[in-house]
């Protein structure tokens, strides 16, 4: 089943992040993310993972190591923008397939699993900053969220959704 687009006119809460009330599309497509984060099997140790594409569908995922200090600011930006190159790359047979594709440009979510709560850390505020950077630069709107096990935040905004038990539909 083709996942709901992200589309350039997101609304007026794209520069501070998300704002209630959420688009049903996109609640169903962060609900996807953990989904697949629950269902990716138990991990006491798992470094965190940056994910852009569409939860669910075509995604280019980037694992960094946790200890490699050439992560700076400007190559975290080159990062984000090398993986929403090829985010739009995997969709575009979708799109295709689907008959869209002339339909409007479609922007990626970034979400970035950890494990542990979502209060925000360094490692959130590194990747935000990467993302709003690349974003910016290709004229996108930005949906990043933080996602674990139970639940998503967005780091900017706040605004999140927890489960205690997340079944499949």
């Amino acid at each position: 089943m083709p996942h709901p687009a992200v589309r350039r006119a997101l609304g007026p809460g794209d520069a501070c992040g998300l704002t209630e009330p959420l688009a049903p599309g996109m609640e169903a497509l962060l609900r996807r993310a953990v989904l697949d984060v629950a269902l990716s099997g138990p991990t006491r140790v798992r470094p965190p993972v940056l994910h852009v594409g569409v939860p669910g569908g075509p995604t280019a995922v980037f694992v960094p190591r946790t200890d490699d200090p050439d992560l700076d600011p400007a190559l975290r930006t080159d990062v984000v923008a090398a993986m929403v190159r090829r985010a739009d790359l995997l969709a575009a047979p979708d799109r295709t397939r689907q008959g869209h594709a002339e339909a409007a440009p479609t922007a990626p979510v970034v979400w970035l699993v950890r494990l542990g709560d979502l209060a925000l850390q360094d490692v959130d505020l590194a990747w935000l900053a990467a993302a709003r950077a690349a974003y910016a630069e290709a004229e996108l709107p930005l949906v990043m969220v933080v996602v674990s096990r139970t639940a998503w935040r967005d780091p900017r905004s706040g605004v999140g959704r927890s489960w205690r038990r997340l079944r499949v539909r």
